[in-house]
């Protein structure tokens, strides 16, 4: 039962599974997710940030269970780490923003962060390839996503900072 549940919450519900592109289309969905519990249902931030805490700490358990007799350290269809990944960036412009956002431009954001989001994930520039070549094991796997939203995060500051600096 629980090898089950594992791989349902790895490949997030079987999207993983997906035969093109699982990494992108789970942060896809994963942006759609924040997006429809931030703005449609008015979910609160700590609400949010509790089920991410649960979803950050399992994670590494149900990867490190679910890769431990596996050949491939980092097969395509775990793809909690773009959960992960995704989450971090669209949080923190969140909690960044307080209560009161534009619905249209947290919709202008939210596809900015995915697609920042989907480039560092893919060309993993530095350290965050040296995380994804080092690393293979659950920490490894997730911590490069982790990086990933990070490097958004600088993106975004820089963006907006200059957004403030010169557009305004």
């Amino acid at each position: 039962m629980i090898k089950n549940f594992n791989f349902l919450f790895v490949t997030f519900f079987g999207l993983g599974t997906f035969r093109y592109a699982p990494g992108t289309i789970t942060s896809l969905v994963t942006t759609i997710l924040l997006f429809s519990l931030y703005h449609i249902l008015n979910f609160s931030s700590n609400l949010i940030l509790l089920i991410f805490i649960i979803i950050f700490i399992y994670a590494f358990y149900a990867v490190s269970d679910y890769i431990k007799n596996n050949e491939n350290k980092d097969p395509n269809e775990i793809v909690i780490d773009e959960v992960i990944g995704q989450f971090i960036p669209i949080y923190l412009y969140e909690i960044s923003h307080g209560i009161q956002k534009n619905p249209l431009e947290s919709f202008f954001y939210y596809i900015l962060i995915f697609i920042l989001f989907r480039f560092f994930d893919i060309k993993k520039p530095f350290p965050i390839y040296i995380f994804d070549k080092n690393f293979k094991n659950s920490f490894g796997v997730i911590f490069d996503d982790v990086l990933a939203g990070l490097y958004v995060v600088l993106s975004l500051i820089i963006f907006m900072v200059i957004k403030i600096k010169f557009l305004t």
